[in-house]
């Protein structure tokens, strides 16, 4: 059904005497196409107004088709074009209006119609798009990292003008969000995000330099995206995730902790003040929490996703050292100082995980060039978004002056 189609409420689904019009910014990445997976499991909830996508047309096709959007939105104009061929040679009618670039990511965000948006692009390339939707007082399920590690600070204010509360997508945000459900900010003692501790928590630290990138990609519990997968190698996932929790939960530095959990059946955990710990568990499956923000304040079945309580034997904990993953240190520290430098943390790395599945760069390599480029970032204030895109495009090029050194300096040796 396209957006703006009356639709019949199905009152065995749901208690909801309305439908909530979507869009989606990343359609065609993992979240994205997991988050129109949980849409088709709920019949006559939404209806997908508009879909941003890169270059997978592949998959933006088939979503076109299904889901059948007014507005879509690919990488550039010769993406747009040949998506205008491709829908034509399939005869889909009518072919929704089409946009690209910058601009078309903006427009998806700020649908009239649209009430929820789910930011799921990949990257520095939806933090504008995610802030104009935020100010704009639409509902955000968040799954981008960038938008409150880069620019925590301007967006949750336009949240708090807008009198809107953002929705973590994240499985340990998402935990975090669940459980605080059941006591007052005042009344917590501190957060406990968990991390699995990806491929290499026991691997001896003197393998560290000749660790590939497929050793890298191969996550024990969970299949992501590339990038997110070496940050959870190194574990500066869970250092972006610090940060996206301080903002959304308005927490301080020091009440936030990481416990490396390997089951990564515990997604988080909540100590109050009292003692008591609350904890979400749910299994490895991205539709839940997906589905908990999209449905919000509401829990509506699902058949899809349950947790095999069977198979759960046991739960282990352990503490998550710096000295094996130098990107958590370097991510509470750019938290500590604030201002530029957790946008320039995040620009750093994604710069310095594009050079090492590229093979340019050394997996310790990545934590150098982060290093390097926080050290020579300057503590400014952001006072609007040209200010976050600014010093995200001086990052980019410092940490890949910092590649480039240490190519160099890996040949000569």
């Amino acid at each position: 059904m396209r957006c703006g189609e009356s639709l019949e409420i199905n009152s065995r689904n749901s208690e909801r005497d309305f439908v909530n019009h979507l869009a989606v910014l990343g359609s065609t990445g993992s979240i994205g196409r997991q988050c129109l997976s949980v849409v088709e499991s709920l019949p006559n909830q939404f209806v997908v107004c508009g879909l941003a996508a890169g270059s997978n047309l592949d998959e933006l096709v088939s979503q076109i088709e299904r889901h059948r959007p007014n507005v879509v939105s690919v990488a550039n104009a010769q993406k747009a074009d040949e998506l205008t061929e491709r829908l034509r040679a399939k005869k889909v009618a009518p072919i929704p209006s089409i946009h690209h670039g910058r601009e078309g990511m903006l427009t998806i965000a700020t649908l009239a119609r649209a009430e929820i948006v789910v930011s799921a692009a990949v990257g520095i390339v939806g933090l504008e798009a995610t802030y104009e939707a935020v100010k704009l007082g639409k509902t955000v399920a968040l799954s981008n990292k960038e938008v409150l590690v880069a620019a925590g600070e301007l967006v949750m204010a336009a949240a708090k003008k807008a009198g809107r509360e953002l929705l973590p997508v994240d499985s340990e945000h998402n935990a975090v969000h669940q459980c605080l459900r059941g006591g007052k900010s005042t009344e917590v003692r501190r957060l406990v995000l968990t991390a699995s501790g990806g491929p290499f928590r026991k691997t001896p630290l003197s393998a560290f330099d000749s660790i590939t990138p497929e050793q890298a990609l191969a996550h024990p519990n969970w299949r992501m995206g590339n990038r997110i997968t070496i940050d959870s190698a190194t574990m500066m996932n869970k250092g972006f995730e610090i940060i996206e929790a301080r903002w959304l939960f308005g927490m301080r530095p020091d009440q936030i902790d990481v416990v490396i959990h390997p089951q990564s059946t515990v997604h988080s955990f909540v100590e109050f003040i009292d003692g008591s710990v609350l904890a979400q568990l749910g299994p490895t499956d991205m539709r839940m929490p997906i589905q908990y923000a999209l449905t919000y304040p509401e829990r509506l079945a699902s058949n899809q996703i349950a947790l095999d309580w069977k198979k759960l034997k046991r739960l282990d904990f352990a503490s998550a050292s710096t000295r094996r993953f130098p990107c958590l240190k370097l991510a509470r520290e750019a938290m500590k100082k604030g201002g530029a430098l957790p946008c320039a943390l995040n620009a750093a790395d994604e710069v310095a995980v594009a050079a090492f599945l590229e093979r340019r760069l050394s997996f310790p390599g990545i934590a150098e060039v982060i290093e390097s480029v926080l050290a020579r970032t300057p503590r400014v204030k952001f006072e609007n978004m040209s200010d976050v895109l600014a010093a995200d495009a001086e990052a980019r090029r410092m940490a890949k002056e910092e590649v480039a050194r240490l190519s160099v300096a890996a040949v000569a040796s």
